[in-house]
């Protein structure tokens, strides 16, 4: 019986022992096949030092075009030249001996093709390189073709250096709406639609999987997905009309010796803008390529049209004649139009200390009488009226219009005043008052199609590689102007008389009023410490566009813009000719 007993623990003891042995051979079995099988590469390239990295492949970017499908912003291949850095970094300077070369070579200096290549990082300047270790660095584009033929032909002398075609941005119309179209600059920043519509125009980048040796060499490529192209970008810009405006900008500066100007056509009937001309303005082929910071520190970047704010000047009265209206004074009503008038203890003055005599409302914006406007107004003030205030954010002003642009200014309305005779200034544009080119654009625009403010839009559609479209472009309505239609009528109507009797007769003589009836208002804004600035804004009814020009320092409105104005609708009259 013990027996039995004894050789029964036996056999359990020994069923145990093989139970583990079972499953220490199981998981050896197992653990040898994870090992070989499972992460057999992995632990080849580890052998090996080799390493996989993702490398990104640009996409070619969407091109910028105008209204008629005119490129814009285009893109062009050309010679580019590229530095591996890593490969540099193994050569046994360090790669300054190559870099020597490759900088004679391309004629530049030592230190700034050096910087292209650092990789930037905390405490690194520019310039410096923002993307991968791994991927070729460019130092060089739109290289001409016998230097990247001699770069090629002397690899020896290059080693790591590599010479491939490349798309680079180009701009067929030069200067010509360089702010509006705007750029994307590592380092440095992003503007225009180029930065608005970025994600329309980047298209998808690609990659490529590479090999890596444990020296920082690529071995191979394991593989690669190609990028896909951006989507274009079709504007509401007439290059033919940026061009024009451009011109008529820069004659009445030349002319007038005015510091800096703008110059805005917006569609009256829809709020989409045909051109916007700012002065002073940048070639924006300088992005090509990079620029370096005392470059970039030099550049004319404020896009003046729409973050340039000046005093309106008499172009402001037509919110000063919907005030009125509002308020209850009469448009028909006979209105006295002394030289001067007396405000407390201070005396305001007419412009030239002219006495008009008497005139109805119409006369008083034709004729521009600032007395008519400073009585009004001290009426209302006196009465603690806050209808002209009102009626003038009513108009858009004091607000940004919502263009579809960045960095838009907001321009200024002053709150009611306390002191007397703020009011008086506030009539005839000035006191405080400030508007951006854009905003009093938009204003007249309202004006010209019987009240609907919008919010202005350059870009038109979204358009594929195929030329179907992605999605429209549609300019938001954002408001009505705070007047009656008898009101705008009454307005338009007086307008219409200023460059045909008014104070822009001058400007306007012999002007062809039977093809195009321009209608406008002249201003002339004083500026502490600096001569005038010159205003123009006008609207014709056919073709439908509202056209507003400014002169910093370029004296009476009559005299700088309104001959600029004229310039730019004889332009577009012409263009009509043409087609």
């Amino acid at each position: 019986m013990r027996r039995r007993e004894g050789g029964a623990r036996t056999g359990r003891g020994v069923g145990v022992l093989r139970v583990v042995v079972v499953g220490l051979m199981v998981t050896l079995v197992g653990r040898l096949w994870f090992l070989q099988v499972v992460s057999g590469d992995r632990y080849v390239r580890a052998a090996a030092g080799v390493s996989v990295r993702t490398v990104a492949l640009a996409p070619l970017r969407g091109q910028i075009l105008d209204a008629a499908g005119r490129p814009l912003v285009a893109n062009r291949t050309v010679p580019v030249v590229s530095v591996d850095g890593v490969a540099l970094a193994h050569q046994a300077d360090g790669g300054r001996a190559v870099l020597g070369r490759l900088a004679a070579a391309l004629r530049q200096p030592y230190g700034r093709l050096a910087g292209k290549i650092r990789m930037c990082g905390p405490g690194v300047a520019r310039p410096c390189w923002p993307g991968s270790p791994y991927e070729p660095i460019p130092v060089a584009d739109a290289v001409p073709v016998q230097v990247a033929l001699q770069i090629t032909e002397r690899q020896a002398d290059f080693p790591g250096v590599t010479t491939e075609l490349r798309p680079i941005r180009v701009y067929p119309y030069g200067r010509a709406a360089g702010h509006t179209l705007g750029y994307l600059q590592a380092g440095v920043g992003r503007d225009g639609l180029e930065a608005v519509y970025d994600r329309d125009l980047a298209g998808r980048p690609g990659r490529r999987v590479v090999a890596v040796d444990n020296a920082g060499n690529v071995t191979r490529v394991v593989g690669q997905d190609p990028a896909t192209a951006g989507n274009s970008l079709v504007t509401s810009l007439d290059a033919r009309i940026q061009v024009i405006a451009e011109r008529a900008l820069a004659t009445a500066l030349a002319r007038t010796g005015g510091t800096s100007g703008a110059a805005v056509v917006l569609e009256s009937a829809t709020g989409r803008v045909a051109a916007l001309a700012g002065y002073p303005g940048y070639d924006p082929s300088v992005w090509t390529g990079g620029v370096t910071a005392g470059q970039y520190a030099g550049l004319q970047l404020l896009s003046r049209a729409v973050q340039g704010q000046w005093a309106p000047g008499s172009t402001w009265k037509v919110a000063s004649v919907a005030a009125a209206a509002n308020a209850g004074y009469r448009l028909d009503a006979r209105y006295g139009c002394p030289s001067g008038y007396t405000v407390g203890d201070r005396l305001f003055r007419n412009f030239g200390s002219a006495d008009l005599g008497t005139m109805t409302m119409r006369g008083a914006l034709v004729k521009s009488c600032d007395t008519v406007f400073y009585r009004i107004a001290d009426e209302l003030w006196r009465r603690g009226s806050d209808v002209p205030r009102r009626t003038a954010t009513g108009f858009g002003f004091g607000a940004r219009t919502g263009i579809d642009l960045p960095g838009e200014a907001v321009g200024a309305v002053p709150a009611a005043s306390a002191r007397p005779g703020d009011a008086a200034n506030f009539a005839i544009g000035q006191g405080g008052v400030l508007v951006t080119p854009l905003q009093l654009a938009r204003a007249y625009a309202a004006l010209a199609n019987g009240g609907t403010l919008y919010a202005p839009r350059v870009g038109e559609r979204v358009v594929r590689p195929d030329g179907t479209t992605v999605r429209s472009i549609v300019p938001p309505v954002t408001g009505r102007l705070p007047a009656s239609a008898a009101t705008l009528a009454f307005i338009r109507g007086a307008l219409s008389d200023v460059p045909r009797s008014g104070t822009a007769s001058a400007a306007f003589k012999g002007f062809p009023f039977g093809r195009i009836a321009v209608a406008g208002k002249t201003g002339t804004a004083e500026s502490a410490g600096h001569r005038d600035t010159s205003w123009f804004a006008s609207f014709a009814p056919d073709p439908a566009y509202t056209v507003v020009v400014v002169l910093s320092e370029g004296g009476r409105g009559a005299q700088g813009a309104a001959p600029a104005a004229r310039q730019i609708w004889e332009g577009i009259d012409g263009l009509r000719e043409t087609r």
